[in-house]
């Protein structure tokens, strides 16, 4: 099912073809130290690579004969190889294998996903510029509270894909890391020289102190790392869901030519595609806690974690990596109503600037809870309807006393409200 959202690029990561054409290399590469160390013929290495090959169908034969997936395989390219397969896998376990193959995998998965992250970090720096100016009005608890800019909280947006970008690059270098040491990670049948040419050759590094396997806290950071921006994007996802509101209309994702938007009724134009990315950071969630599952295992290694990362490897990677090209496309066809967010800005008949008002009442002298009641009750007043805040207050002598024409208008004053967009969008950059 998750194949349906994969990319080209990525599905080709988590192949069959691929997973095996990584344990090939790793066991080619270590025949290869081995050779240097005397362990074997050198003329053997030349030999082995060019017979070594693969078949995946029949190494799915064989597996299931023997129940064994590294077994299979290694008896698939002993079938091509000849004799002097007897040297592939010397003193290894099945782990070396494994786990170096998935460190590569998840590598490159990164790298991808980083790729993606980019992108969409780009489209949102893009349009925080295209708005930067946009006066709308800023909501705490779903309800109006004062005005702000659109391309505030799209720059905000992208400045949290930075932080996430920042938690994705530690947690590709933390998960590149493999491990050729043996049995249970002592090096007692392979040399740690093995292991260095191998992990230096694959651009990982090893396990500082291994067991059977690469410790599983390494992968649940990852995993985690991936739910982090996939929650981030369900953030911005149902952010614009609500702005597509009815009766609010201030933004929408992209409806196509020819699209249609419910069976039933032909006016709807739904935000599904933001529904859809909320749904799937669902599941990304669900992975990165299976996981954390997978760090407590018995003793040096058991195989609980592995049915798991089959399933959590790809399809975390996969989703996460369609989630980013899906919100890349809603980012750069975003429709954006700037005289809807002037209406709506000004629906409350000026009580967002409610909060100006009381500081200049406090700042000419009145206390707080004096200031807080005067100003909250024409608010409140508005609200209901008539006269409009501004109005109320004009007609009110015991807060013009404390203002003159100067100060009443900068309570009002949108442009005032406003003046340290710049400011913000600079120190933005400058981080």
């Amino acid at each position: 099912m998750i194949a349906r959202y994969s990319h080209p690029e990525m599905q080709a990561i988590w192949s069959d073809e691929t997973r095996f054409s990584i344990w090939l290399e790793i066991e080619l590469l270590a025949l290869e130290q081995m050779s240097k160390e005397g362990l074997l013929p050198p003329e053997t290495v030349a030999e082995v690579r060019q017979r070594a090959s693969y078949d995946v169908q029949r190494i799915s034969e064989i597996e299931a004969e023997v129940k064994h997936d590294v077994i299979a395989f290694l008896t698939n390219v002993a079938e091509k190889v000849g004799p002097a397969a007897r040297f592939l896998h010397r003193g290894m376990t099945s782990s070396d294998v494994l786990d170096t193959a998935f460190a590569v995998q998840l590598s490159r998965a990164g790298a991808l996903i980083m790729t993606g992250l980019e992108r969409a970090i780009a489209a949102l720096e893009k349009r925080a510029l295209e708005f930067k100016h946009l006066p709308c009005i800023g909501r705490t608890h779903g309800m109006h509270a004062e005005p702000i800019t659109f391309g505030l909280k799209l720059l905000s947006w992208a400045c949290e894909l930075k932080r996430q970008r920042k938690h994705l690059r530690e947690a590709i270098e933390l998960v590149s890391v493999g491990k050729i040491a043996g049995a249970v990670g002592t090096y007692s049948s392979v040399s740690p020289e093995v292991e260095a040419y191998v992990l230096g050759k694959l651009g990982l590094k090893p396990e500082s102190v291994p067991s059977q396997i690469v410790h599983r806290d390494r992968h649940a950071a990852f995993f985690n790392v991936l739910a982090l921006l996939a929650s981030s994007l369900e953030k911005f996802c149902v952010e614009i869901r609500h702005l597509q509101r009815t009766e609010v209309s201030e933004a929408a994702e992209p409806f196509g030519k020819g699209q249609k938007g419910s069976s039933a009724m032909p006016h709807k134009k739904n935000p599904v595609l933001c529904e859809n990315l909320a749904g799937l950071s669902r599941l990304v969630r669900g992975y990165a806690l299976a996981a954390m599952e997978n760090i407590a295992l018995w003793h040096e290694r058991d195989i609980s974690h592995s049915s798991c990362e089959r399933v959590v490897g790809p399809d975390a990677c996969i989703v996460v990596d369609f989630m980013l090209r899906r919100f890349n496309t809603i980012i750069e066809g975003l429709v954006v109503d700037g005289e809807r967010m002037s209406q709506n800005l000004a629906l409350s008949g000026g009580i967002v600037f409610s909060g100006n008002l009381m500081l200049v009442l406090v700042d000419s002298g009145l206390s707080r809870e004096e200031a807080y009641r005067l100003v909250q009750k024409h608010a409140l007043a508005a609200w209901k309807g008539g006269p409009s805040f501004a109005e109320r207050i004009k007609r009110d002598p015991e807060i013009m006393k404390c203002l003159d024409a100067e100060k009443l208008s900068q309570v009002f004053d949108l442009q005032r409200s406003l003046r340290y967009v710049d400011y913000i969008f600079a120190r933005a950059a400058g981080e």
